[in-house]
């Protein structure tokens, strides 16, 4: 989610860099006070607590204190909920080095303004962007709903969405052979989308003009 936020910028400033997006589930400006609603506030109350200067020192207490909170979001935010045991004591291990957990918490609070007028409502208006967007929703994430996609058509123009069947906020980690599947029909997209690309600029170098419109896959 945090990369789906942290590309929309780019997108907007330099479309003709970017071939396409491919996300998740992620905060995007449809999304609106729906972030705060009071049902809402279990969900999102670390936000709020990695404004707090205490908060790197008391989740890097002790490696059982680190392990207990990253542990928590990785169970809690999984509809598959042991998908990630066997990798709990490696994110402890990286969590436990020098500045990893304050520069986590660092893209918080830099993001907290913006956060914040979004759910009061009072997010600028941005332009909406163009460039083809695939989006694979989870349909178990209880962070952002799959009822939460319903205005994804007013930020993105070009856009291919469908729910992400049985898994929670880590999609790529709950269900890899799902995800592996889109890949192969992202790539089949893409080699499509080259070959036209290269047929239709033969035809305008003959003289012919054409248009193609392709779908992205």
């Amino acid at each position: 989610d945090v990369g789906g936020a942290l590309m929309q910028p780019l997108a907007r400033q330099a479309p003709e860099r970017v071939a396409g997006l491919f996300f998740f589930d992620f905060v995007y400006p449809g999304i609106g006070p729906r972030m705060a609603e009071p049902e809402r506030l279990n969900n999102i109350w670390y936000q709020s607590f990695h404004q707090m200067e205490m908060a790197p020192a008391l989740v890097g207490a002790s490696r059982e204190s680190c392990r207990l909170y990253i542990g928590h979001f990785l169970k809690a935010w999984s509809h598959r909920k042991h998908a990630f045991d066997d990798l709990l004591e490696a994110f402890t291990d990286n969590f436990l080095k020098a500045g990893n957990l304050a520069g986590g918490f660092a893209h918080y609070r830099a993001a907290h303004a913006g956060r914040v007028r979004m759910m009061k409502g009072e997010a600028p208006a941005l332009p909406p962007i163009g460039v083809p967007t695939c989006v694979r929703w989870a349909e178990h994430d209880p962070l952002f709903p799959y009822e939460w996609t319903d205005r994804l058509g007013e930020t993105f123009t070009n856009l291919d969405l469908a729910m992400f069947a049985d898994v929670g906020h880590f999609p790529h980690r709950e269900d890899p052979a799902a995800l592996h599947e889109q890949h192969a029909l992202l790539d089949v997209g893409r080699r499509d989308r080259v070959q036209r690309s290269a047929r239709d600029r033969d035809h305008r170098r003959a003289g012919v003009g054409t248009r193609l419109a392709v779908r992205f896959l």
